[in-house]
């Protein structure tokens, strides 16, 4: 009988684990011997606070990022044949925004039990403090880096949420966080709503929802914190 994957959920940065993860989800990650992750030394360090400090080295870990070929993540559902698998991300949930996902859909594919552990999502704090509109959404991930494609690609999701009334999801690489804002400040309509929700579950969070014509008054300093911003025209 084949091992099961589990999703395993991480903090979205360095909060008490207590703060934000069930005891039954890090009882599951202390019971597993096996896991894929996005960065190694990530996950040896959230696995020590988990509560395996000093079994660490027994345990084995094998990378599945953005640049490993679909080969490789092909040849890790050989692991099922051993026993369980945990699939642990860089921060948040598996698979979501993560390139985890396509081990998941190969276990599908390949009759592997799947099983989604209780965690933060980044996306759905953002939408939850945000008070935009919770019943239609859309995760929009990254938009281009380049300033004039990621105008065009602000408008377009403008205008998709005013037709919808459907709020819009984005997230950016942390060092465009001011120059995302001031974009989605600057090309939205007046009366847009746009959402900033920095540090989530963190000490330091801010999360803000204004117009637009309310922020271009006052453009905070977000900096290079991880971020969710909002939209709804």
């Amino acid at each position: 009988m084949k091992g099961t994957l589990y999703l395993i959920p991480s903090p979205l940065g360095e909060n008490d684990l207590a703060e934000v993860l069930p005891d039954a989800v890090l009882e599951r990650a202390r019971s597993i011997g096996t896991f894929v992750v996005e960065e190694v030394r990530t996950a040896r360090r959230y696995l020590s606070k988990a509560g395996l400090r000093g079994h660490i080295d027994e345990l084995r870990f094998f990378t599945l990022n953005e640049h490993t070929p679909p080969g490789e993540v092909e040849e890790l559902l050989g692991l099922f044949d051993e026993g369980d698998v945990g699939l642990i991300s860089e921060a948040g949930l598996p698979a979501v925004a993560d390139p985890g996902a396509q081990l998941v859909a190969l276990c599908h594919s390949r009759d592997i039990r799947v099983v989604p552990l209780v965690g933060p999502s980044s996306l759905m704090l953002a939408l939850m403090a945000s008070g935009l509109n919770g019943q239609s959404f859309a995760f929009c991930g990254y938009l281009p880096a380049k300033p004039e494609e990621r105008r065009k690609a602000i408008r377009a999701a403008e205008k998709r949420s005013a037709e919808l009334s459907q709020t819009q999801i984005f997230i950016e690489t942390p060092y465009r966080n001011d120059a995302f804002l001031k974009d989605l400040a600057e090309v939205c309509r007046p009366s847009t709503k746009i959402t900033m929700a920095a540090d989530i579950t963190l000490p330091s969070e801010t999360i803000a929802t204004k117009t637009a014509a309310q922020w271009r008054k006052a453009l905070p300093t977000v900096g290079k914190r991880p971020c969710v911003f909002l939209i709804l025209a």
